[in-house]
């Protein structure tokens, strides 16, 4: 990101950029751009290597097989298909980038990793034509590409594989690519994720891992984007005690064989990006492939929450979100209670990144730092305002809750502003009084 960005002490920011803390009111114990985006670092068998793709949930529906290697209903599929019950964007990356593509005498895997060694390359005579060649790329017991030359410098790469301009094209019933090897996943797999989705905007970044190092990894990730950068994302990891409200850990583990213990992080990441500045997750329903471990005492239930536990609880034969919380657990005179609801977050991570690129884009060299210049941007955060109020994510705003003043230089201009977020209902206590 090249401006400036994140939270402030004193106004002595050296780079332009939008500047600003989230606190809460102070209390007598002292005790509106789209959503559903996602990220993830992935182990797959096939995809593109080294870079982050984009993957619609309509693309994930209709090209799997192209983007992943597997038709949409394959197993290997099951954690992706439970995020995109709820996102609609996934910044993907392969971690198993850096292994070997299959191969043959005719043709390279387009990509490395072990499902090339799926493919397979079959030639027979063109039937209207012997001095022309069909040539098919099979992937399992499907055709996914047919072309009719004469050698195979005609040939063109398709989604699938390269071919080989020197090959010389002879009479095979089926030709199987072999040697595709998937890239090691290590701690600089991770760190290579990190260095190329760090220009991203997203909303929420999910990590199936189970290794304390790799989850400190990402913990400090996020903190420091968020803090130092501005850069408003929340963080999914699977039983990470991280004391900040930019995680959330997901106590339940996956009891799936052949699955990680971490995999419910791909739903409640689907879930947490894709739930409305305006909603909660708590009581959402899961939907999804995996058969959860949710069986909980009401004891452990009380103890998950003051630890700032995403817990999945049983309620009759349904399971549901018990609270839709983070893992902050200490509060402070400026960052209370409220902070440990993820429905807060949502509201002032909206607010961070709309007002943020607002002034990026339209005031920040622009719009001359006077009175007048001052009251545009005042009249542009309410407007702003009102949005989240008329969707109920915000109450009781006021056009006197903003005020725009000049900063302590020519060039800076300091923003106050009070919202008091909207939550939604948790608990009902219920006095009948009956004669």
């Amino acid at each position: 990101m090249a401006l400036g960005g994140g939270t402030f002490v004193t106004q002595n920011k050296e780079l332009p950029g939008a500047y600003m803390n989230f606190i809460s009111a102070a209390s007598a114990n002292a005790a509106l751009s789209e959503r559903g985006i996602t990220t993830m670092p992935l182990e797959l068998d096939w995809g593109v290597d080294g870079e982050v793709f984009e993957v619609g949930s309509g693309d994930f529906q209709k090209n799997s097989l192209r983007l992943f290697g597997y038709e949409y209903t394959h197993s290997r599929l099951k954690g992706i298909r439970d995020l995109f019950l709820n996102a609609q964007t996934l910044y993907a990356y392969k971690l198993t980038s850096g292994g070997k593509k299959a191969g043959n005498d005719f043709a390279e895997a387009l990509y490395c990793g072990v499902r090339g060694n799926d493919l397979k390359i079959t030639v027979q005579v063109n039937a209207d034509d012997d001095t022309l060649f069909d040539v098919k790329t099979v992937l399992d017991m499907a055709v996914v590409d047919e072309q009719t030359v004469a050698t195979a410098a005609d040939l063109t790469a398709n989604d699938f594989v390269k071919f080989k301009a020197s090959a010389t094209l002879t009479v095979t019933a089926a030709a199987p690519l072999s040697g595709g090897e998937n890239g090691t996943v290590d701690g600089t797999a991770y760190q290579d994720y990190l260095d190329k989705i760090e220009s991203y905007t997203y909303n929420t970044m999910g990590v199936v891992v189970t290794d304390d190092t790799t989850k400190g990894l990402f913990a400090s990730f996020v903190k420091r984007l968020r803090d130092e950068m501005g850069i408003k994302f929340q963080l999914v990891l699977y039983n990470k005690a991280a004391d900040y409200y930019g995680t959330i850990s997901v106590k339940n583990r996956v009891l799936d064989e052949g699955w990680s213990e971490a995999s419910l992080v791909y739903w409640v990441t689907g879930v947490s990006a894709g739930c409305a500045v305006n909603r909660s997750n708590q009581n959402k329903i899961y939907n999804g492939e995996f058969t959860v471990d949710a069986n909980y005492t009401q004891n452990e239930l009380k103890k998950a929450i003051k630890a700032g536990e995403f817990t999945l609880h049983k309620v009759g034969s349904d399971i549901r979100v018990l609270e839709d919380i983070n893992t902050m657990v200490t509060v402070s005179d400026t960052q209370g209670d409220i902070f440990k609801d993820n429905q807060t977050v949502r509201v002032i991570d909206q607010i961070g990144n709309d007002i943020a690129v607002l002034f990026s884009t339209k005031y920040l060299g622009v719009v001359p730092n006077d009175a007048a210049g001052r009251i545009s941007l005042w009249s542009d955060i309410v407007a702003h305002h009102r949005e989240l109020e008329k969707m109920r994510a915000i109450e009781g705003f006021s056009d006197s809750d903003v005020t725009v003043e000049q900063g302590g230089t020519k060039k800076s201009v300091v923003v106050s502003d009070f919202v008091t977020v909207v939550n939604a209902m948790s608990k009902l206590y219920m006095t009948v009084t009956v004669s």
